[in-house]
């Protein structure tokens, strides 16, 4: 059976050889750990094997694990949907957000962020593949949402987060994910990040462009039979 730290070598591998096949420095791109529905003890495994940062979905959840972990110089950031009655629990808790998609839960965020804490990096999602059933908003919307987000205080406004509808079409997921990368760069805001790409698409995002990969299967195994979905 793979160790967790077996999977991390293969996960460096195919990141390394997407990065090189791409033309671009296998440093540049960042390993974000999804380990949501995975025991405080995986998460300390990860770290023991270099990784420090940590993406989870469900607040209880993670608050839970950051109690059990507060030993370690770990860095949380959440990728989960967002409910107003949570934004407060995130901006004490989290140095990341990646799924803010409506000005509501981004100025909830600036007004709770504590004030002995850097400010709260953000990333917009973007539902790029149009899906009803995904959050994000939608990229016409983005440019004003962009612009309102940056001028709030207590948040640096990174960059973009999507999660494109699943296909094994390695040429559709390179158009999903370049599609993102020019919403960033349309915007105009010197934006540095684009948090795209899962265990079955990472090579796509990375060949576009990707500065965080958010992996969770690949590093950690499948999740049970009742947290289904791609990560």
């Amino acid at each position: 059976m793979s160790t967790i730290a077996d999977n991390l070598s293969a996960l460096a591998a195919r990141i390394d050889s997407a990065a090189k096949a791409a033309g671009r420095a296998p440093a540049s791109i960042q390993l974000l750990a999804v380990s949501k529905t995975k025991p405080a003890s995986a998460i300390r495994e990860i770290h023991a094997a270099g990784v420090r940062d940590v993406g989870e979905n469900y607040l209880q959840e993670a608050l839970a694990k950051q109690q059990e972990l507060n030993d370690l110089p770990l860095i949380w950031h959440f990728i989960g949907p967002i409910q107003s009655n949570k934004t407060k629990a995130i901006a004490e808790h989290f140095d990341w957000v990646h799924s803010v998609d409506r000005l509501k839960i981004a100025q909830r965020l600036s007004e709770q962020r504590p004030a002995g804490l850097a400010p709260l990096n953000i990333c917009l999602q973007v539902n790029v593949s149009g899906e009803d059933s995904k959050s994000g908003c939608a990229p016409a919307d983005l440019p004003a949402l962009a612009q309102a987000v940056a001028a709030l205080p207590n948040l640096r406004l990174r960059g973009l987060m999507a999660i494109p509808e699943p296909t094994d079409d390695h040429v559709a997921q390179q158009a999903a994910f370049a599609t993102v990368r020019q919403l960033r760069d349309d915007l105009g805001l010197g934006l540095d990040t684009l948090s795209m790409g899962m265990s079955h698409d990472l090579e796509a995002a990375i060949a576009q462009g990707a500065t965080w990969v958010r992996i969770g299967t690949a590093l950690f195994g499948a999740r049970g039979p009742n947290h289904s979905g791609p990560v």
